[in-house]
């Protein structure tokens, strides 16, 4: 998954990425709103976390122009303590959840992926297709109760999939939701991971899990 995360404290905005990064996520940066709102409208994001005292344009104005501009990512705002009129203007502005400095990175980490999920329509942290289950809190995939060894991008792939269970979903795509932004688009290492999840999922080739749909890209096998 993406992240967009807008924050003009240096410290902070590092410690971020470290954290984030960490826990699986692709992450970019930007530490004033005029950049931050250059980034959600030229990527496409799984979430935004958005500090609300930014130079150059506030938080308040990136939501705003990001929801004019019909960008429907989830955003979380940061705001400061006790400060309960910027936690309403925020969610007023077009945010869907908020967070109070100083906070806890375990709390951050459970509303990126609650919101996450929720903006694929999945309330449930456990998403299943037949005999394949997804465990979005511990991260673990699982076929017929048993946990699949699964290496960090091929949980990611397979994340992505089963979150957008009615796209189609492309190699660029995949991607740049699992990569930096430097990565080679090119690469053919989205074909890798697939093959393996087949692989692991569905050794003897009856359960075809992941439908790959010529010149276009996969899509989970929703008929499981």
């Amino acid at each position: 998954m993406r992240i967009l995360v807008a924050e003009d404290d240096s410290r902070l905005l590092t410690q971020l990425d470290a954290f984030l990064q960490q826990n699986g996520y692709s992450v970019d940066l930007a530490d004033n709103g005029e950049h931050a709102l250059f980034l959600i409208r030229e990527y496409s994001y799984d979430l935004a976390i958005v500090d609300i005292g930014m130079p150059k344009l506030d938080g308040f104005e990136v939501i705003r122009k990001a929801r004019q501009a019909d960008i429907s990512c989830p955003i979380l705002i940061l705001t400061a303590r006790d400060r309960w009129q910027e936690k309403v203007e925020g969610l007023d502005a077009g945010a869907d959840d908020y967070l109070t400095k100083p906070f806890h990175n375990e709390e951050l980490l459970a509303r990126t992926k609650a919101l996450i999920r929720r903006a694929s329509g999945q309330a449930n942290p456990t998403i299943q297709f037949g005999p394949i289950s997804l465990d979005t809190v511990s991260e673990e995939l699982s076929l017929n109760g048993q946990a699949l060894d699964l290496t960090a991008y091929e949980y990611k792939v397979m994340e992505y999939l089963m979150l957008n269970p009615q796209k189609v979903i492309s190699k660029t795509e995949l991607t740049e939701h699992i990569y930096d932004q430097d990565f080679d688009l090119d690469s053919n290492v989205i074909e890798v991971f697939v093959g393996r999840l087949r692989k692991k999922l569905d050794p003897t080739g009856e359960l075809k899990p992941i439908e790959t749909l010529r010149g276009r890209g996969y899509r989970i096998n929703r008929s499981l």
